[in-house]
């Protein structure tokens, strides 16, 4: 029997095969009164919690995780098949099942004051969302900005969530001496299309009052917008500037829809629920950004896309941020002033 049950406050509603795994569980029918199931989090026993990154599409080097999973929900993230290399799905286990870093201050702490570290830009999240709604409880993401503002080591912060505005008294202290940068992720305007694919991120106007409130603040803020999905939210582009703009962006930038793996058949199981009838109609463009190949892998191309279709949306955005005047990049952010609050000086006397 067919699966109809739509899991209020999730991004999707299924747990796809581990591609690594032999063993799959699956269910014929949940009955339509089943709750949606609630989060769990895990305590993760990393040793480290630096990551760094070599891929010439990506304008970081090292990035910072506190979680693993997210309980946004966003139903095309591209994090998703992480999941996987911990023995869990891509689907409802990645937005239920967080991986929690409790010890991932200790850990900044430690690397930062090792002699082979070396002074440089820490992205914060390169794969799964730093203010996602438990933050709110372990603050674990504000701990970790305390031992980079000690560090005085620069970072640049990427979210959904409008609960970046809780960190504003450390932000703005880091912004005094040029070593921190927001980019405020996002996808849509329409609060109906944001609540059916970002279930549990923060709401679009919310997302462009912390604009607002982090330019008064002196924090450099930009507007991410990621993912565009050809045929969904691209028309938005234009009108997602303006309003950034309005609230005080400085800056912008895009990525295009990718589908990795099994994000293919969750992404594409989405739209057929919530938008049957654009169903064909994006696929169809998303396809032919994609050169035919869905998947595509090539850097270069996987960002952005290619093909005339890409080109439109490429052209449309940076009709739109020459309009109101953005740049594509933030601040060059300050590594000089980086110093171990640890070390200790012997005064001559």
């Amino acid at each position: 029997m067919k699966n109809n049950t739509i899991h209020n406050g999730r991004g999707v509603q299924s747990n796809p095969k581990n591609r690594f795994e032999s063993i799959e569980s699956t269910y014929d029918y949940i009955d339509e009164l089943t709750p949606s199931p609630k989060t769990e989090l895990i305590i993760d026993h990393s040793k480290t919690i630096l990551s760094y990154n070599q891929s010439p599409d990506i304008p970081f080097n090292v990035s910072l995780n506190p979680y693993r999973g997210c309980e946004h929900g966003c139903s095309y993230c591209y994090a998703r098949p992480f999941h996987e290399f911990l023995g869990m799905s891509l689907g409802l286990d990645f937005e239920t099942k967080i991986m929690v870093k409790e010890k991932a201050p200790e850990l900044l702490k430690k690397e930062l004051s090792a002699k082979k570290w070396k002074p440089q830009l820490i992205s914060f999240s390169g794969i799964t969302d730093p203010y996602q709604p438990i933050e709110k409880k372990l603050k674990i993401t504000r701990d970790c900005l305390n031992v980079l503002a000690d560090f005085k080591n620069p970072v640049a912060i990427i979210t959904k969530n409008d609960m970046v505005i809780r960190d504003i008294d450390i932000l703005k202290s880091m912004a005094e001496i040029n070593t921190i940068s927001v980019m405020i992720s996002i996808t849509t305007l329409n609060n109906d299309l944001c609540n059916k694919m970002e279930p549990r991120t923060s709401r679009p106007q919310n997302r462009l009052k912390a604009i607002k409130e982090l330019t008064e603040n002196g924090i450099p803020t930009g507007v991410m917008i990621a993912p565009i999905i050809p045929g969904l939210n691209n028309h938005e582009i234009p009108k997602i500037i303006e309003e950034a703009k309005l609230h005080g962006a400085h800056f912008s930038g895009y990525t295009l829809l990718r589908l990795p793996f099994a994000v293919e058949q969750l992404f594409e199981n989405w739209l057929q629920t919530h938008f049957p009838a654009k169903f064909n109609k994006v696929m169809s463009l998303f396809s032919e950004c994609r050169d035919g190949n869905i998947k595509e892998k090539r850097v270069h191309h996987r960002m952005i896309g290619i093909g005339k279709y890409a080109k439109q949306i490429s052209d449309l955005f940076y009709l739109s941020i020459k309009k109101y005047n953005l740049t594509t990049t933030g601040p060059k952010l300050n590594t000089a002033q980086f110093k171990n609050p640890n070390d200790k000086q012997i005064l001559l006397f």
